[in-house]
């Protein structure tokens, strides 16, 4: 078994000092780029797509004030082929740079290692590889958007990526390096789940979220190499002309599709997945709670995993495949949608008769709740071959994918970040602030894509610079919407940063968490544990008792032991 001791050099040039932490143990620029340490890695993670994210959030404004007016707002700048590049490149780098690292690479790296009470991943050098490679795919991104720019959708689909001037290649080697990077990572964590847990954290002793992460690395392992195949073939269909997806030379620009979504659709779980394991926390944590049904959680987030490969043909219902294809693929995707129900049902229960403490990461948490589920329910419209057919490609589908993606995986990472935050920098943050801001971008969010569904359901195809008079209330309300999201989640990251500076120090336990990530000090020592933490319940938290003196929770003496396989 794979194990780090104090006396493994993994970062020459550290303070040993026992009052340093990972953030001081040592200074310089190199000391970060090429640091083993998960955490810092963790944090580097968490710098770069906070940047990818400000990247696509600009291009996604940009495009929300030119549809403004129906014949454009910025008509007389932006030509209908710069629209489409910023509409390519905001959905490119939303998905590969931002959403599908944002949890696993950035808060995973950070936590997962700490729930396990281990000092660092089990693979630490390839899990600098991992970011490193994250890196160059972006480096290569950023080629594509400032040289000839990327018009294809951010699918890369075909006849589009084959016949386009602009930087196909450029993009679809940033994406292809992206994979090895999602992939490197996945591999880690499933290695660092299986041998690194500390003795009795069974399956069933483990934190939701790791439960989560675990079935996130299954799809990146599995589903990646698919789509890292299917763009050396674009980049040979583009090169050489083998015609593979060429009609005109015989090939099938549908199959491209059918390779694209048996990785996307997955793609969709290694984003919602992770995002899952978070609620699981935040919901058991902040109702102070044992999570209700554990065991129906951890084994949704597999089933989720299993039946995500089945269903990619749902994004196919109008490019003729056969019927029975259709229908088949139509029920598989009523089935996915079991599991995550179980999930939210949970969750509510879980909050039934708790004592509920309405602090930011909560109010995440409820807002998650609201807004996946709208984008579950609205899935099952597209689901259905009758209605699928009419919504395929309007508004309706923008708004269900923004419910799932935008309501699900980033509310739910932002939730995660201000959980563990006191426990990555050591500060606490101004508590108003960040329920206020939390109230603004639900507000912005719902304002954004409820005029969505009823504009895609009236026949507002998606994708278009300009439209007809009649769909203009819904696009200004739709601005309107985008400016006030975009204002709360400049506002919301502000007060992170700002806590940087002038926050109070945190407490090890600031939520009265009994995950063993909180047993450390905040911030973690640069090998975690100077011992080997005790492993309890994950959920159990009648041991605990508030500090007023610390303004957080230590281990109560007097706690009575919990029941044997107490969740």
């Amino acid at each position: 078994m794979s194990t780090i001791t104090p006396e493994t050099h993994i970062d020459s040039g550290h303070n040993d000092d026992p009052s340093s932490n990972y953030l001081t143990s040592s200074s310089g620029f190199m000391s970060w780029a090429f640091t083993l340490d998960h955490k810092r890695i963790g944090v580097m993670y968490l710098v770069g797509i906070f940047a990818a994210f400000f990247l696509g959030g600009v291009l996604a404004l940009l495009l929300r004030l030119h549809l403004m007016v129906p014949n454009g707002l910025f008509g007389d700048w932006v030509s209908l082929n710069s629209y489409n590049q910023l509409f390519t490149l905001h959905g490119a780098v939303m998905i590969f740079l931002f959403i599908i690292p944002s949890v696993p690479a950035a808060l995973g790296n950070f936590v997962l290692p700490l729930m396990v009470g281990a000092k660092d991943v089990a693979f630490p050098r390839m899990n600098l590889a991992s970011f490193h490679l994250w890196v160059f795919g972006a480096i290569f991104f950023l080629i594509a958007l400032v040289t000839t720019g990327l018009d294809t959708g951010w699918t890369f689909y075909t006849p589009y990526s084959i016949e386009t001037q602009t930087n196909v290649i450029a993009a679809t080697i940033g994406a292809f390096i992206l994979g090895f990077s999602s992939i490197f990572t996945g591999l880690n964590f499933i290695v660092t789940v299986n041998t690194m847990r500390p003795p009795g954290m069974t399956w069933f002793k483990m934190p939701l979220f790791m439960w989560a992460i675990y079935a996130t690395a299954i799809i990146q392992i599995l589903a990646t190499p698919v789509l890292g195949i299917t763009l050396l073939l674009l980049m040979g269909e583009r090169i050489l002309g083998i015609g593979i997806f060429d009609p005109s030379m015989g090939g099938d620009p549908v199959l491209f599709q059918h390779f694209f979504w048996f990785y996307s659709h997955p793609a969709v779980y290694i984003m919602i997945l992770p995002a899952m394991g978070i609620i699981s926390e935040l919901m058991s944590v902040y109702s102070r709670k044992p999570i209700f049904g554990y065991t129906f959680i951890a084994y949704s987030s597999i089933a989720i995993a299993l039946l995500g490969f089945l269903v990619w043909g749902h994004h196919m219902f109008v490019s003729g495949q056969s019927p029975m294809a259709a229908v088949i693929f139509s029920g598989l995707t009523f089935s996915v949608s079991i599991p995550s129900a179980i999930k939210v049902f949970n969750w509510t229960a879980t909050m039934y008769k708790g004592n509920i403490n309405l602090a930011t990461p909560m109010c995440y948490a409820l807002s998650f709740i609201f807004l996946f589920t709208i984008g579950g329910l609205t899935g099952l419209f597209l689901g259905a071959l009758a209605t699928d057919v009419h919504l395929h490609d309007t508004y309706f589908v923008v708004a269900h994918f923004h419910y799932v993606m935008m309501g699900g995986t980033v509310i739910a990472f932002v939730g995660g970040l201000y959980h563990w935050w006191p426990k990555m920098f050591g500060v606490m943050y101004n508590e108003f602030f960040g329920r206020l801001f939390c109230a603004v971008v639900f507000f912005g969010f719902n304002l954004t894509f409820l005029p969505q569904f009823v504009m895609g359901s009236r026949g507002m195809p998606r994708r278009y610079a300009t439209y007809v008079d009649e769909y203009q209330i819904y696009h200004v309300l739709s601005t309107i919407g985008a400016l006030a999201l975009g204002i709360g989640m400049v506002g919301a990251i502000a007060v992170l940063v700002i806590s940087l500076f002038n926050g109070r120090k945190a407490p090890a336990n600031p939520w009265g968490a009994a995950t063993l990530e909180w047993t450390c000090t905040s911030p973690p020592p640069y090998y975690n544990f100077e011992h080997a933490p005790h492993v309890d319940s994950p959920y159990d938290y009648s041991g605990l008792k508030y500090d007023p003196q610390i303004g957080g929770y230590v281990k109560d003496p007097n706690a009575p032991k919990p029941a044997a396989g107490h969740h």
